[in-house]
């Protein structure tokens, strides 16, 4: 049963590389991350299981891909790039790799809120300008994070944070305890969350999940962090609360198109910190990512 990684980038194909070179598996790589949707049928050609970092697989092109039986999604967020309950219908299994960059993420979504608390990306793009910007930051030690959603990289927030002097509430879907954590209703999350952090999965109940209404109930100045999926938040109702200030700054990683357009309003509006989709890329997580995707392949080889 022969695999190919579809669209790796430099990282994940020297992973790939190294394990090739002590495992049989019979694992192709293309090393050209820009590949199109209308290019996996050619590319793929007999391949039974198709390994995807980043690239849409629309359920029509997928049907074009006579011999494809698995999908291994490099993360979690599947339904960004395809609709898995069709590919179902089509023969095509998707598997999902969780809890691999955990504490990368986290990381991540840590560094944002500090940033977004202090401006000090704004403060960089002026400094570059030749102005010397100087304004007042939150300090976060005593201030309340909010963490909606409770999985393993909202736990490695919470760790890093209480770590730090920060009191953590959370809501959950689903019942949780967590030592440290105090578990709240989701309005109380909102009206009590200096800083709220977003951690859901991308779904048909949480597209939109957090909407005007839920936006206007978050306390006057609030910093938020989006590390999940974009879809999960009402864009135009945060661009609106960010210019009003009653979002004092965002951190952004994740958005509804990517590469985000050079000239998306996103990229105009001073309280907002940008990375480029980039929470989960460290070497120490694409090494748990890759070897994730290669217990998947062994496992539907067999």
């Amino acid at each position: 049963m022969r695999a190919l990684f579809v669209d790796a980038n430099d990282t994940l194909a020297a992973v790939t590389d190294k394990l090739l070179r002590i495992d049989s598996l019979p694992v192709s790589i293309n090393r050209n991350p820009s590949i199109k949707p209308d290019d996996l049928p050619g590319l793929l050609g007999d391949a039974e299981i198709m390994i995807v970092d980043h690239t849409a697989v629309p359920s029509a092109i997928a049907a074009k891909c006579t011999k494809l039986k698995h999908v291994v999604f490099l993360g979690t967020g599947a339904r960004s790039y395809m609709n898995p309950e069709e590919l179902s219908e089509l023969g095509i299994s998707v598997h999902l790799i969780k809890g691999y960059g955990d504490t990368a993420v986290a990381e991540a979504a840590v560094a944002l809120m500090w940033a977004s608390a202090r401006g000090i990306a704004q403060m960089d793009r002026e400094m570059r300008a030749g102005n010397w910007l100087r304004e007042d930051g939150l300090q976060l030690t005593g201030k309340t994070l909010g963490l909606i959603g409770f999985g393993g990289i909202a736990a490695e927030v919470a760790r890093i944070a209480s770590g730090s002097g920060m009191k953590v509430i959370a809501w959950n879907r689903s019942p949780k305890t967590h030592p440290g954590v105090e578990f709240v209703e989701l309005d109380t999350l909102l009206t009590q969350s200096h800083v709220v952090s977003l951690h859901l999965l991308l779904n048909d109940e949480t597209r939109g999940f957090v909407n005007r209404e839920r936006i206007a109930q978050m306390r006057p100045g609030v910093i938020f962090v989006n590390t999940a999926r974009a879809a999960i938040v009402d864009e135009d109702a945060m661009i609106e609360a960010l210019r009003s200030g009653h979002i004092r700054h965002a951190g952004l990683d994740v958005f509804n198109t990517e590469p985000l357009p050079n000239d998306h309003v996103l990229t105009t509006i001073p309280n907002v910190t940008l990375s480029a989709h980039s929470a989960f890329r460290t070497p120490e997580a694409s090494e748990n990512l890759i070897h994730a995707a290669w217990e998947h392949c062994r496992r539907v080889a067999k």
